[in-house]
This record gives C-alpha cells, structure tokens and sequence, in this order.
C-alpha cells in the first residue's frame, strides 16, 4: 500500500528576511514566502499525489504556506489538524536578535553551536522578554519551553510523531507536513535514522516540499525535493 509524506518548510517569514532568530514568534509570509508557497503547491499537484490530510503547527508561517499550497493544489478541502509540537525550535535567548549581530557579539563559533549542535541549547529567554510565548494563549496549559536544542526538538516531535501521525501513514494514508526548519529536521533524523553528527548539515529549504515514500515499516525506501534547483543534500544513503 503506497504512503507517501511530503514535508513543506514555510516560506520565507519577514524575520527570515531580515536575518532575525524566530522560534516561537508568530511572523508572517514575506510576498516571495507567499510566493514559495503557492509554488510548493503547483509542484505537489504536479507529483499527482492523492493526500488523505494534513498536519502542521499552530505558527502562522506554516499555516498560511499550507493554505496557499492547498489552494493551488485544488485541495482545500483536505483536514488538517494543527498541533503546537510541530513548532519551530524555541530559541531562547537569541529571539528576535539579528544573526549576524549575534556573531559580531559571541562570535561565530559560539553561535554556530547555538544554531548547529544537536543538543546545545541558547540561553534561555528571560520572562522579561519581549517575546513572552509563555502569554500566547494558543499555548494555555502547555509547558512552554524557554530554550531548545534540536535534541529538545525532537523530544516533543517524536512523541506527536508516534501518536498522531504514524498511525494514520500505517494505514495507507499519505500526509502533507507542513512546518518549520527544525521540526522537520528533527522527523529526518528520526525517519531516516540519521547521525548526531550528519543530522547538524542537513538543511531544508523554505517552500520547497520533500517528497519521501515509506515501506511498511514506514522506513524511506525514496526521497527527493520537487524543486531540484533549490535542493539541498539530503541524509547520505538519498
């Protein structure tokens, strides 16, 4: 039974613009993210795939890429459901700042082991922030973090992974995810068994979906970018 997953990064946000750490701040679309987005659409519609659904976070970005991806696609129609553990990596101390300030300040190799490492985390972000997620009442009840590595990522991806999504992909069923740079890192290091060590190269492009089919044990047997002018490399052994 054919299970096919394609994982959608959101298009370019106004804070990936302006070279700005997001994490859990609820940006929008920048017009050419837009753009992505309704292009990652014609792309999926163009691999004739049959999705039965949809997941992705609650952050706008992923949402509205999703939206206007569907849009394109013909396929509004299809569920989605929305779940905070597919958010973007919370990035402690380091939201809002501008990246390249950042460095001038750390210096490079700190903050390419902030940005980098698997399981070094920023600091955390202060409760005086001016980015308080902990206030978002998207978020009531949740234990919102203050800081993640991508380890700590995918502490809270994995779990969502095995109750919500593998069962339905066990089914038959096949899924557009659409969500954010590390979230989605964090479900290929998981489906393709990928290295502590390898899984800190990989990077995923905005807008442009990763199609990977599964075997029955829902391991990859293939994986490509749509758009193979903007892929990157993917896990060795794809």
């Amino acid at each position: 039974m054919p299970r096919t997953l394609a994982f959608l990064r959101h298009g370019q946000s106004q804070w990936n613009l302006e070279n700005r750490f997001t994490g859990w701040v609820d940006v929008n679309l920048t017009e050419k993210g837009e753009a992505e987005a309704k292009k990652s659409g014609q792309l999926l519609k163009e691999a004739g795939v049959a999705f039965d659904g949809c997941f992705t976070s609650v952050q706008t970005r992923a949402i509205r890429t999703l939206n206007f991806a569907l849009e394109e696609m013909g396929e509004s129609w299809l569920p989605v459901i929305k779940d905070w553990r597919l958010n973007e990596r919370h990035y402690g101390g380091l939201t809002g700042l501008n990246k390249q300030e950042t460095r001038d300040k750390h210096g490079d190799e700190q903050v390419h082991i902030w940005r980098r490492s698997y399981d070094t985390p920023p600091p955390v972000l202060e409760d005086s922030s001016e980015f308080p997620s902990l206030n978002d009442r998207r978020y009531r009840g949740i234990d919102v973090p203050k800081t993640e590595s991508l380890k700590l990522c995918l502490d809270r991806v994995e779990p969502y992974w095995n109750e919500a999504i593998a069962p339905a992909v066990r089914q038959g069923q096949s899924f557009i995810i659409a969500a954010h740079g590390n979230s989605l890192r964090a479900l290929v290091k998981l489906l393709f068994d990928v290295s502590d060590d390898e899984i800190t190269q990989v990077e995923i492009p905005t807008g442009n979906p990763l199609l990977i089919e599964l075997d029955d044990n829902l391991k990859p047997t293939s994986a490509r970018y749509l758009d193979e002018e903007r892929a990157t490399e993917l896990p060795s052994g794809f």
